[in-house]
């Protein structure tokens, strides 16, 4: 789980969220060393299904940053990878507004004409709901706007379908991922840490985050996340 690939500009709040382009490209060439192939959500499905075996690492990018097309992708298409965008789809071309006051900085995001270039390089586009709001404070025609209108916006917009989805903030229970469900993606991620497995549930997939407060070895350990963190 990445957020912005880009150097964090000083006195920033949650410097966790950025990787720097050369840290991330550091990251991608000891995945490609170790054997792993880089997959979008989409293409993993087939492992996470148990129908595939292989080792593979599935590279997720939460929000849509401009940063993920600027400096994400050139690396991403050096080693053949595929990774997929979670895409706020009401805020596409605008900025960071949900947490840019706590964060005290306004980050760009990708417009339409830099999405559909993702989408053109091979890269998958997922949603993010339509604002990034906590999907449990909604009411109920709420958070299927939000669910099924992100579906139907980013459809629209990139002419391809759109079957994953990441619940804001990670904040979803059973009845946010009946809802994703309902609006027919194909599989959620969360923000819960561990190692996602064959079989497991499709709609709370764990994540490992990747920040850029780490230490450099941390990188390689995370790739060993067997356990899952409930708290």
């Amino acid at each position: 789980m990445y957020h912005n690939i880009a150097v964090a500009p000083k006195g920033v709040g949650l410097r966790g969220l950025y990787v720097s382009p050369r840290r991330f490209a550091r990251q991608m060439a000891l995945l490609h060393w170790l054997g792993y192939r880089g997959l979008s959500m989409s293409a993993a499905l087939p492992y996470l299904r148990g129908e595939r075996e292989g080792k593979v690492a599935v590279i997720t990018l939460d929000d849509g940053y401009r940063d993920n097309f600027e400096c994400a992708l050139p690396v991403l298409l050096h080693y053949g990878y595929t990774a997929t965008c979670y895409v706020v789809s009401a805020a596409i071309g605008t900025d960071n507004h949900w947490d840019a006051q706590q964060l005290g900085t306004h980050k760009p995001l990708m417009n339409l004409n830099e999405l559909c270039r993702w989408r053109d390089a091979g890269m998958e586009v997922g949603a993010h709901s339509r604002h990034h709001p906590h999907l449990p404070e909604l009411s109920e025609p709420e958070l299927d706007d939000e669910v099924a209108g992100s579906k139907r916006e980013l459809e629209g917009l990139l002419a391809v379908p759109v079957t994953q989805f990441c619940y804001p903030y990670g904040a979803a229970g059973p009845r946010e991922q009946e809802a994703v469900r309902r609006a027919g993606f194909a599989a959620a991620v969360t923000v819960r840490r561990g190692r996602a497995r064959p079989g497991g549930d499709l709609f709370g997939l764990p994540r490992v985050m990747v920040g850029g407060h780490h230490a450099p070895h941390v990188f390689p350990l995370q790739l060993l996340t067997t356990h899952e963190d409930h708290h």
